[in-house]
């Protein structure tokens, strides 16, 4: 699978970002996309054929395997970094109206159209509000799945054609427990940073705003 879109993406929004904002591209970029190209998708490659049971019944280990694991631990990581960082579209496609509307009306008509006021912040309080929350959907999709978020070593499954419960073994399931982990964390450090930006903008353009009323009611 090929990331460079992604890269490009966070790339074009650390430049309309506030400082929160950027130390949150950064963790996207180097704890979450380059760990998952770089070590994460080769631990859980050969999941399935290395995913073992104490019998040879066809068809038994291909349903015990999609019963513990529905979906990919890894591909559903490559989805939840897809779809957090998508919000950020938001943002560029702002800017990019801005930068449009004064080539066409050929005047400048913002002081710097990537500047977060206006119409630009509702935009990027949106893309954190979004963030946010598909962050927590999928850390509580990851928990749902699979039953917490931790890896057995061994499962007993008694699924047909399975003729009794036999006994399944998970490969490398230290390994994918340490990536498990690490992957919520970050997660969750991601959390805290979009909602300390988020209160960090509210609260910046709350005095703003109540300053300016102060100036013009003492004018």
């Amino acid at each position: 699978m090929s990331w460079a879109f992604l890269r490009d993406l966070l790339s074009g929004v650390n430049k309309y970002s506030t400082g929160i904002g950027r130390i949150w591209v950064a963790i996207v970029f180097m704890f979450r996309l380059l760990v998952y190209v770089a070590a994460a998708e080769n631990i859980w490659k050969d999941e399935h054929d290395e995913f073992e049971c104490n019998i040879k019944q066809p068809g038994c280990e291909n349903v015990c395997f999609d019963h513990f694991f529905p979906v990919s631990h890894i591909r559903l990581w490559a989805l939840q970094l897809i779809m957090v960082s998508t919000p950020s579209l938001l943002v560029v496609f702002h800017v990019a109206y801005r930068e449009n509307r004064e080539k066409h009306h050929n005047q400048k008509l913002y002081r710097n159209p990537g500047e977060i006021d206006g119409g630009l912040l509702c935009t990027y309080l949106i893309s954190l509000i979004l963030k946010t929350g598909l962050e927590i959907v999928f850390l509580v999709l990851f928990y749902k799945l699979y039953n917490g978020f931790k890896i057995p070593r061994l499962v007993k499954c008694d699924i047909k054609p399975c003729p009794s419960t036999v006994d399944c073994y998970i490969s490398k399931p230290t390994e994918k427990m340490i990536f498990l982990y690490f992957l919520v964390a970050t997660s969750c450090l991601c959390i805290v940073l979009n909602l300390s930006e988020l209160s960090y903008l509210i609260f910046k353009y709350s005095i703003k705003c109540y300053l300016k009323r102060y100036v013009k009611n003492q004018q």
